[in-house]
């Protein structure tokens, strides 16, 4: 496959896997902002929203002082921003447009009627109206792209380009969630709360589960009280839950091996190395050397990973 091909299906993947994780951080930042809390926790919740993404400099460049509504135009409309939901959309659209003869053609119509829907969604206010039911509909958009790939596309190459910026998109942002989210409730972890605090962190924890689609998983699973410790636990170790850290390395190992080359083999080494760590690893150990080193350390490998895929196979060639 010509690695052009590549990088646009892989970057076609990746933009709208993005799109959907930035619509669940916002529709769970803007139902835990509805609930009794402190103008100093307001402030914090969407600040943390902004830190996931490492866009607190670039909004405050342009807005000031963080105030819920001009954050949410950011993420949502703001074009000029990388990572906010038209930006993601339109580059998912135009990745797919440039490789259209290696997608199918269920594909094609569903990326293309997701950007011209969103455009008559925004320009009849409809985020406006209702964000919640805005974001649920990105997410849909998201999921009914990866189910007609999956239903409809040959898995050659081309597939395992799409499911590796997938699942290489998704390890970053669950990851960054989680470091964010930890810090901003640390009752758990330090000392007791009162009952104000205990209720709050309650909702902030069911709120990281809904997030990434997790509440009732977390029930199936532990069908006990909520704490950090199985949170953490099912979001990085747990490979059977879809969005954890693990299985998304998971998925990330599979798809490279289908499709490595004489070049790959140092990344594919990497890849193989951070999944046995969350195949073997135990939620204790991490714990006790420290959550955020520990998920700083696999940002830093997923960017790392993302560099070698990128040099293995998305760089053109020189002749």
């Amino acid at each position: 496959m010509l690695s052009r091909t590549a990088d646009h299906l892989f970057w076609m993947s990746r933009y709208t896997e993005r799109a959907e994780n930035t619509a669940r951080m916002l529709n769970v930042s803007y139902e835990t902002s509805l609930l009794p809390q402190s103008a100093a926790k307001a402030q914090s919740l969407w600040r943390g929203l902004l830190s996931i993404s490492e866009l607190i400099p670039a909004y405050t460049a342009r807005h000031g002082a963080i105030v819920p509504a001009r954050v949410l135009e950011f993420m949502v409309r703001d074009g000029n921003n990388p990572s906010s939901i038209v930006a993601c959309l339109r580059g998912a659209r135009e990745n797919a447009r440039a490789v259209r003869g290696a997608l199918t053609t269920e594909i094609w119509e569903t990326q293309n009627q997701t950007w011209l829907e969103l455009n008559r969604q925004i320009e009849g206010g409809a985020f406006e109206r209702d964000p919640g039911q805005f974001f649920e509909w990105v997410k849909y958009r998201s999921h009914l792209s990866r189910g007609v790939t999956l239903g409809t596309m040959l898995q050659d190459e081309a597939f395992h380009f799409l499911r590796l910026g997938t699942f290489l998109e998704r390890a970053d942002n669950t990851a960054r969630l989680l470091d964010v989210k930890f810090h901003a409730v640390k009752s758990d972890f330090y000392g007791s709360a009162d009952d104000g605090e205990q209720e709050y962190d309650f909702y902030h924890w069911s709120a990281i589960l809904r997030s990434v689609s997790a509440f009732e998983v977390y029930r199936k699973v532990y069908r006990d009280v909520i704490t950090p410790e199985r949170v953490a636990d099912l979001l990085i170790l747990r490979r059977d839950m879809p969005r954890s850290l693990h299985a998304s390395l998971h998925e990330v190992v599979s798809n490279l091996a289908v499709v490595g080359n004489e070049h790959s083999g140092e990344t594919q080494r990497r890849a193989g190395r951070m999944n046995a760590e969350l195949q073997f690893g135990h939620i204790d150990e991490i714990l006790a050397t420290g959550l955020h080193a520990f998920l700083t350390q696999f940002l830093d490998r997923v960017n790392d990973l993302g560099a070698g895929i990128s040099r293995d196979f998305l760089v053109p060639v020189s002749a």
